[in-house]
């Protein structure tokens, strides 16, 4: 009997599995379809013009700061990680090289015999950062380590992690080391507001020390360059940059506290869960409508100027600039191509209350953008954000490739 009974008991659970597998599947809402949206979009690239001298003028700084040409002739310089002994790293994207820089006679300017070539054939390098004595650096689909030898010079570059997505519309990743000694790592989408199809397109990763393994910490990022923890509270925090072609306004520039496993929105939502009314709704996972999902996702804290276009990052930890601007941070605006009045073209502050909170993003160096016999013109790019030895800030331009210094009255020369 008891061998009956099993048999009967797997005859009635096939039969059962059977008829689940027959029976008709729970029926899916369609979404209802966005409503018609007109969007008025403009194509208004300021006109390129090279650096000199005598443009210096028109940057403005706030009271009790300077502005000095640190370095010029560089090319595309990107990204900088300045050593403590006052040495700077710096990324070429478009060559795929690193540069090591150092003013020896501290003279306050960076000659040619004070830089050299130390690392090359390294395609899209950008994001960089030193741990243990070593370099790290992020290219279009991977991060190289190298050892750091005598006077700068670096090893062989040699593969940390690979395998990462395509580049795509935004080739320009960052990375940093975190306190809890993971590295973080910021991969564009390749696209303007579609859905990404590689899971890790548009996030933050966390990869191991070792570089063997890795998850994605957070999601529906667009493109997040810069970003970094705040000194005080060690949040972590990020610049995002919004969709192009969707209007002068929509959407923002965002400014997001980063938490492990959130989705921030893009490309179907923008600042504070607002729906993106330029985006398909036939494309939001799950056949919800975009206000359902939007409501699931991470707002943003603070937004900017639209199509601002924010690169590099850096919170300021250092005591030559007045004591309001310890824990800030200072951004990058690269600059806008589809608005009709230019935005970026400048480094903007984003200013942290006492309890380590940020409350605002304002200018703080701007006169990149002008009008000039009834057009607009241009004559930096501004990218990466660092802070020097001695406490004044460096940002430099891709375009000239220039590094400026901003120094405030009673620091040193």
């Amino acid at each position: 009997m008891k061998r009956l009974f099993l048999s009967l008991t797997m005859l009635t659970g096939a039969l059962g599995a059977a008829a689940a597998q027959n029976a008709a599947p729970t029926p899916r809402p369609v979404p209802a379809p966005n409503p018609p949206a007109t969007v008025t979009a403009t194509l208004n690239e300021p006109t390129p013009l090279e650096f000199s001298s005598d443009k210096l003028g028109r940057l403005k700084v706030p009271a009790g700061f300077t502005l000095k040409v640190m370095a010029t002739g560089l090319g595309n310089a990107r990204l900088m990680h300045v050593m403590p002994d006052g040495g700077i790293y710096l990324t070429r994207r478009e060559q795929g090289d690193v540069w090591y820089l150092k003013d020896a006679n501290a003279d306050g300017v960076i000659g040619a015999s004070e830089r050299r070539q130390v690392a090359q054939n390294m395609k899209l390098a950008h994001g960089l950062d030193v741990r243990g004595n070593k370099l790290y650096v992020v290219g279009e689909k991977t991060v190289w380590v190298m050892d750091i030898l005598n006077r700068g010079a670096l090893s062989v570059p040699r593969v940390f992690a690979d395998g990462f997505p395509d580049a795509g519309q935004h080739p320009a990743r960052d990375l940093l080391w975190g306190p809890d000694g993971y590295l973080y790592a910021t991969f564009g989408s390749t696209c303007n507001d579609c859905q990404p199809r590689n899971p890790e397109e548009a996030t933050m990763l966390r990869i191991a020390p070792d570089g063997e393994s890795r998850e994605v910490y957070a999601r529906g990022l667009r493109h997040t360059i810069g970003f970094g923890w705040q000194p005080q509270t060690q949040v972590l925090y990020g610049m995002d940059q919004g969709s192009d072609w969707h209007g002068d306004n929509i959407p923002p520039e965002e400014l997001n506290h980063i938490v492990r496993g959130e989705n921030y929105g893009w490309p179907f939502c923008y600042g504070d869960r607002n729906p993106d009314p330029y985006t398909q709704t036939g494309i939001i996972p799950g056949k919800i409508s975009k206000q359902e999902y939007c409501d699931a996702t991470q707002g943003s804290l603070l937004t900017y100027t639209a199509h601002a276009a924010a690169i590099g990052m850096k919170f300021y930890t250092g005591t030559q600039f007045p004591a309001e601007y310890r824990g800030d941070a200072f951004v990058a605006f690269r600059g806008s191509w589809n608005r009709d009045q230019p935005s970026g073209y400048e480094i903007g502050r984003v200013d942290f209350d006492a309890a380590g909170k940020p409350v605002s993003i304002t200018p703080f160096v701007t006169g990149f953008v002008y009008q000039d016999q009834g057009g607009w013109k241009q004559f930096g790019r501004v990218a990466g954000v660092a802070q020097y030895t001695d406490g004044s800030l460096l940002f430099t331009d891709d375009q000239s490739g220039v590094i400026y210094r901003v120094i405030y009255a009673g620091g040193s020369k």
